[in-house]
């Protein structure tokens, strides 16, 4: 192996995660391993966001020498399945510890066929090294899963490779021979043969850049759901290779106030031509929309039937569907704030209340009947704008046990349910 290799082998790092989760109506906490890379003199370990969480109350970092060392989060993008550790260097320099640190390489340079090495901690196994190839250098990947409930894989287009990438794998660097990082391993397809998937260098480094100045990713959003043309230009009367169809458009969105609607046919943004005929051209144009600043004014040339206009939209800021989260212990209830991208996508008024997440049999919610995805509207007849409120309910319980009031809708239909002590 080149010394390039070697200085790679000896930047990977193994990632032992401490973090909170709010399920079944309680506060639990639960370790996880994963992979990383340190990128910098200065200690910065990119990873995945499914790996390293702002849930995570410690974080700690095993070095090629074996030696474990703390870490803290400098910032998470779910969307790219991303995130950003940087070593506790005050500690690193009080022990002596050493560490290399691996450079990015080109995926826009791979090609089907290229020799890749992908290194990581497998199984929490110390580093192992799994060669293979470049199977596809661009493959659309619909996430279903996403990353703890968050959204991801809408930006960015995956490299496809027989490398073995197995549970632990995940964050770790996917290589070319002498050493260059031109991906990250993100995850493998259980039951498959050899189908594994890392995110490309080329979106890598970008959010990198950003997660170092800022800690978040800021996106644009206007609400459009992006649907692949292929085998309907004829129906639309299209040229080949031209637009893309909008499947649907959410409510109270800024292109459902500008008059878009779905079935349109987005022809260019901004005088650019879109072309999203097959699944994998998708990302680059929800990139292109997602790169536009907050409040930016965007002209959509669209077609309608027989008609051709344009629509004049303003961006919004990109949020998640996945709100805060909370357990109220002495209730056996967790709950989720409700998101404005939620009530948009279930068509609700607003987004004041809290879903129910979890209810832990025998405690006062369980009893009372509060189920999975209720949604809390009010308590003791005050509307649950913020988790907040329903601290501060919980905490007046706690000071004196009392019966509490709660509203809740169930699939579009409000009741009332009392929390007894």
């Amino acid at each position: 192996m080149s010394r390039g290799f070697n200085q790679l082998l000896d930047a990977v790092v193994r990632i032992d995660v401490r973090e909170i989760a709010f399920e079944a109506g309680a506060k639990r906490y639960a370790s996880s391993i994963g992979s990383g890379v340190i990128l910098s003199a200065d200690g910065l370990v990119l990873t995945n966001a499914h790996v390293a969480s702002p849930r995570a109350v410690e974080f700690s970092i095993t070095l090629s020498s074996l030696e474990r060392v703390g870490a803290k989060l400098v910032g998470w993008d779910h969307w790219t399945d991303l995130a950003l550790l940087r070593i506790d260097m005050d500690e690193a320099k009080r022990r002596g510890l050493k560490f290399s640190h691996a450079d990015f390489g080109d995926s826009d340079k791979l090609y089907p066929g290229q020799t890749v090495i992908a290194v990581g901690t497998p199984y929490g196994l110390s580093r192992t090294v799994t060669r293979g190839i470049v199977s596809n250098k661009s493959q659309y990947l619909e996430d279903v899963r996403g990353v703890n409930g968050y959204e991801t894989g809408m930006f960015n287009t995956w490299l496809q490779t027989d490398a073995a990438i197995n549970p632990g794998n995940s964050g770790g660097p996917l290589v070319t021979e002498d050493g260059k990082v031109i991906g990250i391993s993100t995850r493998g397809f259980s039951g498959a043969n050899n189908l594994g998937f890392a995110i490309p260098s080329s979106t890598a480094r970008r959010v990198v850049a950003g997660l170092v100045q800022a800690g978040t990713i800021t996106r644009s959003y206007i609400g459009i759901v992006p649907t692949p043309l292929q085998d309907f230009e004829t129906f639309f009367a299209l040229a080949l290779n031209r637009g893309m169809l909008i499947g649907s458009v959410e409510l109270g969105s800024p292109a459902a106030k500008a008059g878009l609607r779905g079935s349109d046919i987005l022809l260019a943004l901004d005088g650019t031509k879109v072309d999203g005929r097959f699944p994998e051209q998708l990302p680059a144009i929800q990139n292109l929309i997602a790169s536009q600043p907050v409040g930016a004014s965007l002209t959509l040339t669209v077609k309608r039937g027989t008609e051709t206009g344009d629509f004049i939209v303003i961006t919004e800021k990109l949020e998640s569907r996945v709100g805060e989260e909370w357990a109220l212990e002495k209730w056996g209830l967790s709950v989720r704030k409700v998101s404005r991208a939620y009530a948009r996508r279930n068509q609700l008024e607003d987004a004041s209340g809290v879903i129910v997440i979890g209810v832990q049999p025998g405690f006062p919610a369980d009893a009372a009947g509060l189920s999975r995805d209720d949604i809390i509207i009010k308590i003791n007849q005050q509307p649950v704008a913020s988790l907040e409120v329903i601290k501060a309910a919980q905490a007046s319980y706690e000071a004196k046990p009392a019966p509490t009031l709660f509203e809740a809708q169930r699939n579009r239909r409000v009741s009332l349910y009392i929390l007894k002590p």
